[in-house]
Protein backbone atom coordinates (compact mmCIF):
# COMPACT_ATOMS: atom_id res chain seq x y z
CA UNK A 1 0.00 0.00 0.00
CA UNK A 2 1.13 3.19 -0.65
CA UNK A 3 1.50 5.71 1.60
CA UNK A 4 1.80 9.50 1.73
CA UNK A 5 5.28 9.06 3.70
CA UNK A 6 6.71 8.16 0.62
CA UNK A 7 6.01 11.67 -1.49
CA UNK A 8 7.37 14.96 -0.15
CA UNK A 9 7.39 17.21 -2.90
CA UNK A 10 4.61 19.78 -2.22
CA UNK A 11 3.58 22.73 -2.83
CA UNK A 12 2.48 25.49 -0.06
CA UNK A 13 -0.28 26.70 -2.86
CA UNK A 14 -1.18 23.29 -3.34
CA UNK A 15 -2.09 22.72 0.15
CA UNK A 16 -4.00 25.89 0.72
CA UNK A 17 -5.77 25.03 -2.23
CA UNK A 18 -6.52 21.17 -0.94
CA UNK A 19 -7.53 22.83 2.79
CA UNK A 20 -10.09 25.16 1.39
CA UNK A 21 -11.55 22.85 -0.88
CA UNK A 22 -14.74 21.48 1.10
CA UNK A 23 -15.25 18.29 -1.56
CA UNK A 24 -11.89 16.75 -0.41
CA UNK A 25 -12.25 13.64 2.07
CA UNK A 26 -10.01 14.41 4.84
CA UNK A 27 -10.78 10.64 6.23
CA UNK A 28 -12.04 11.92 9.45
CA UNK A 29 -8.18 12.79 10.39
CA UNK A 30 -6.31 15.28 12.03
CA UNK A 31 -5.32 18.20 9.83
CA UNK A 32 -1.94 18.00 11.34
CA UNK A 33 -2.18 14.30 10.18
CA UNK A 34 -3.05 14.85 6.88
CA UNK A 35 0.40 15.08 4.50
CA UNK A 36 -0.79 16.50 0.82
CA UNK A 37 2.05 15.19 -1.26
CA UNK A 38 2.44 15.46 -5.21
CA UNK A 39 2.12 12.24 -7.04
CA UNK A 40 1.54 13.48 -11.18
CA UNK A 41 -1.53 15.17 -10.97
CA UNK A 42 -3.16 13.96 -8.07
CA UNK A 43 -3.32 14.75 -4.11
CA UNK A 44 -2.16 11.56 -2.28
CA UNK A 45 -3.36 12.25 1.39
CA UNK A 46 -2.55 9.54 3.78
CA UNK A 47 -2.91 6.95 1.59
CA UNK A 48 -5.91 8.36 -0.34
CA UNK A 49 -5.46 9.48 -3.80
CA UNK A 50 -7.37 12.22 -4.78
CA UNK A 51 -7.90 13.75 -7.81
CA UNK A 52 -6.82 17.21 -8.16
CA UNK A 53 -6.84 18.81 -11.38
CA UNK A 54 -5.31 21.96 -12.41
CA UNK A 55 -6.14 24.82 -14.67
CA UNK A 56 -4.44 24.80 -18.21
CA UNK A 57 -3.01 28.65 -18.04
CA UNK A 58 -3.67 31.45 -15.71
CA UNK A 59 -3.79 34.93 -17.72
CA UNK A 60 -1.89 37.84 -15.63
CA UNK A 61 -2.61 41.37 -17.12
CA UNK A 62 0.69 44.06 -17.27
CA UNK A 63 0.52 47.27 -17.15
CA UNK A 64 -1.21 50.21 -19.22
CA UNK A 65 0.98 52.85 -18.74
CA UNK A 66 2.25 52.06 -22.74
CA UNK A 67 -0.96 52.51 -23.85
CA UNK A 68 -1.04 55.54 -22.71
CA UNK A 69 1.74 57.09 -23.51
CA UNK A 70 1.06 55.76 -27.12
CA UNK A 71 -2.54 57.35 -27.40
CA UNK A 72 -0.86 60.86 -26.29
CA UNK A 73 1.47 59.90 -29.66
CA UNK A 74 -1.67 59.24 -31.59
CA UNK A 75 -3.72 62.49 -30.80
CA UNK A 76 -0.57 64.65 -31.39
CA UNK A 77 0.19 62.99 -34.76
CA UNK A 78 -3.55 63.34 -35.48
CA UNK A 79 -3.94 67.03 -34.69
CA UNK A 80 -0.20 68.21 -36.40
CA UNK A 81 -2.22 65.95 -39.65
CA UNK A 82 -5.71 68.22 -39.57
CA UNK A 83 -3.21 71.09 -39.45
CA UNK A 84 -1.29 70.63 -41.99
CA UNK A 85 -4.68 69.97 -44.40
CA UNK A 86 -6.10 72.69 -42.81
CA UNK A 87 -3.53 75.08 -43.76
CA UNK A 88 -2.65 73.29 -47.22
CA UNK A 89 -4.06 74.65 -50.20
CA UNK A 90 -2.84 71.26 -52.10
CA UNK A 91 -3.73 68.01 -50.79
CA UNK A 92 -2.83 64.78 -52.80
CA UNK A 93 -5.65 62.98 -51.56
CA UNK A 94 -3.57 59.39 -51.80
CA UNK A 95 -1.21 61.01 -49.59
CA UNK A 96 -3.96 61.93 -46.75
CA UNK A 97 -4.92 58.11 -47.67
CA UNK A 98 -1.75 56.63 -47.32
CA UNK A 99 -1.21 58.68 -43.57
CA UNK A 100 -4.55 58.05 -43.01
CA UNK A 101 -3.98 54.44 -43.02
CA UNK A 102 -0.52 54.36 -40.92
CA UNK A 103 -2.62 56.13 -38.25
CA UNK A 104 -5.19 53.50 -38.62
CA UNK A 105 -2.64 50.71 -38.28
CA UNK A 106 -0.76 52.08 -35.39
CA UNK A 107 -4.19 52.45 -33.77
CA UNK A 108 -4.95 48.67 -33.95
CA UNK A 109 -1.76 47.51 -33.61
CA UNK A 110 0.17 49.40 -30.72
CA UNK A 111 -2.53 50.79 -29.19
CA UNK A 112 -5.63 48.15 -29.12
CA UNK A 113 -4.04 44.80 -29.26
CA UNK A 114 -1.94 45.06 -25.79
CA UNK A 115 -5.03 45.87 -24.27
CA UNK A 116 -6.96 42.15 -25.99
CA UNK A 117 -3.61 40.13 -24.69
CA UNK A 118 -2.14 38.89 -21.31
CA UNK A 119 0.92 37.21 -20.07
CA UNK A 120 0.54 32.92 -19.42
CA UNK A 121 1.29 30.63 -16.90
CA UNK A 122 0.86 26.89 -18.21
CA UNK A 123 1.40 23.35 -17.06
CA UNK A 124 4.79 23.84 -18.48
CA UNK A 125 5.84 26.95 -19.26
CA UNK A 126 5.78 30.74 -19.25
CA UNK A 127 4.00 32.93 -22.34
CA UNK A 128 4.86 36.26 -22.57
CA UNK A 129 2.92 38.68 -24.62
CA UNK A 130 2.56 42.58 -25.54
CA UNK A 131 -0.42 42.73 -28.44
CA UNK A 132 0.11 41.35 -31.42
CA UNK A 133 3.87 42.27 -32.12
CA UNK A 134 5.49 39.80 -29.09
CA UNK A 135 5.09 36.70 -28.20
CA UNK A 136 7.70 34.63 -26.68
CA UNK A 137 7.49 31.10 -25.31
CA UNK A 138 9.81 29.92 -22.18
CA UNK A 139 9.64 26.26 -21.36
CA UNK A 140 10.38 25.53 -17.74
CA UNK A 141 13.31 23.60 -18.51
CA UNK A 142 14.95 26.50 -19.68
CA UNK A 143 14.36 29.04 -16.96
CA UNK A 144 17.81 29.32 -14.76
CA UNK A 145 15.66 31.60 -12.33
CA UNK A 146 12.93 33.57 -11.86
CA UNK A 147 12.10 36.47 -9.24
CA UNK A 148 11.19 40.06 -8.34
CA UNK A 149 13.14 42.45 -10.37
CA UNK A 150 15.10 44.94 -9.53
CA UNK A 151 13.84 48.51 -8.41
CA UNK A 152 14.89 51.54 -10.61
CA UNK A 153 13.65 54.56 -11.23
CA UNK A 154 10.53 55.27 -12.96
CA UNK A 155 12.70 57.40 -15.92
CA UNK A 156 15.09 54.15 -16.08
CA UNK A 157 12.35 51.67 -17.26
CA UNK A 158 12.15 51.26 -20.80
CA UNK A 159 8.57 51.04 -22.50
CA UNK A 160 7.63 48.63 -24.97
CA UNK A 161 10.19 46.08 -26.33
CA UNK A 162 13.53 47.20 -25.87
CA UNK A 163 16.92 45.18 -25.74
CA UNK A 164 19.55 48.23 -25.12
CA UNK A 165 23.29 48.31 -26.28
CA UNK A 166 25.41 46.74 -23.82
CA UNK A 167 23.40 44.76 -21.49
CA UNK A 168 22.01 41.22 -21.92
CA UNK A 169 18.32 41.80 -21.25
CA UNK A 170 15.15 42.72 -23.03
CA UNK A 171 12.79 45.04 -21.77
CA UNK A 172 9.27 43.67 -22.44
CA UNK A 173 7.33 46.34 -20.50
CA UNK A 174 4.05 48.17 -20.82
CA UNK A 175 4.42 49.35 -16.89
CA UNK A 176 7.45 50.74 -14.78
CA UNK A 177 6.39 49.18 -11.74
CA UNK A 178 5.59 45.12 -10.90
CA UNK A 179 8.95 44.21 -12.51
CA UNK A 180 10.08 40.98 -12.93
CA UNK A 181 13.39 39.28 -13.94
CA UNK A 182 13.32 36.07 -15.68
CA UNK A 183 17.24 34.82 -16.98
CA UNK A 184 17.20 32.24 -19.00
CA UNK A 185 19.79 29.00 -19.24
CA UNK A 186 20.70 29.66 -22.87
CA UNK A 187 20.86 33.09 -24.56
CA UNK A 188 17.85 33.03 -27.26
CA UNK A 189 17.52 35.65 -30.51
CA UNK A 190 14.51 38.07 -30.05
CA UNK A 191 13.39 39.19 -33.87
CA UNK A 192 11.47 42.21 -31.95
CA UNK A 193 15.34 43.46 -31.64
CA UNK A 194 16.49 43.10 -34.59
CA UNK A 195 18.16 39.52 -33.81
CA UNK A 196 20.06 40.49 -30.44
CA UNK A 197 20.50 37.79 -27.98
CA UNK A 198 19.42 38.35 -24.71
CA UNK A 199 19.90 36.43 -21.72
CA UNK A 200 17.29 38.43 -19.56
CA UNK A 201 13.79 38.98 -19.89
CA UNK A 202 12.43 42.10 -17.50
CA UNK A 203 8.69 42.24 -18.18
CA UNK A 204 5.52 44.19 -15.72
CA UNK A 205 2.60 42.10 -14.05
CA UNK A 206 -0.04 43.60 -12.19
CA UNK A 207 0.19 40.81 -9.72
CA UNK A 208 3.32 39.86 -9.46
CA UNK A 209 3.02 38.41 -6.41
CA UNK A 210 0.27 35.83 -7.79
CA UNK A 211 2.07 35.33 -10.97
CA UNK A 212 5.48 34.39 -8.98
CA UNK A 213 2.96 32.10 -7.13
CA UNK A 214 1.64 30.29 -9.90
CA UNK A 215 5.16 29.80 -11.67
CA UNK A 216 6.80 28.24 -8.35
CA UNK A 217 3.65 25.76 -7.95
CA UNK A 218 3.86 25.01 -11.38
CA UNK A 219 7.41 24.14 -11.45
CA UNK A 220 6.79 22.18 -8.24
CA UNK A 221 3.88 20.01 -9.34
CA UNK A 222 4.72 18.98 -12.94
CA UNK A 223 7.70 17.48 -15.24
CA UNK A 224 8.62 20.53 -17.54
CA UNK A 225 8.15 19.90 -21.20
CA UNK A 226 12.09 19.78 -22.96
CA UNK A 227 12.11 22.64 -25.25
CA UNK A 228 13.94 20.78 -27.60
CA UNK A 229 11.61 17.64 -28.01
CA UNK A 230 9.04 17.61 -30.73
CA UNK A 231 5.81 19.43 -31.12
CA UNK A 232 7.21 21.08 -27.40
CA UNK A 233 5.34 24.45 -28.36
CA UNK A 234 2.56 22.76 -29.18
CA UNK A 235 1.64 21.20 -25.61
CA UNK A 236 0.53 22.00 -21.81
Amino acid sequence: MVTGMQFHRCSTAMIDVWRKNPRIDRGNKEESEIRPCELGRHFLIVGHVLWAPMEKRVSFAYGRTLVTSRVVILVFLLAALAVLLAFSRSVDPLLAGALGGVLAAYLVVFILSPLFTDHWVTRSRIVLRQGWYFRAVVAFSEILDIGVGEEMGRGRVPLGIVRPFGQPAIFVTAGRTNLVTLRLRKPRRFWQSFGLRASEIIFDVVDRAGFLAAVEERQSLFTPVQADRANAELRD
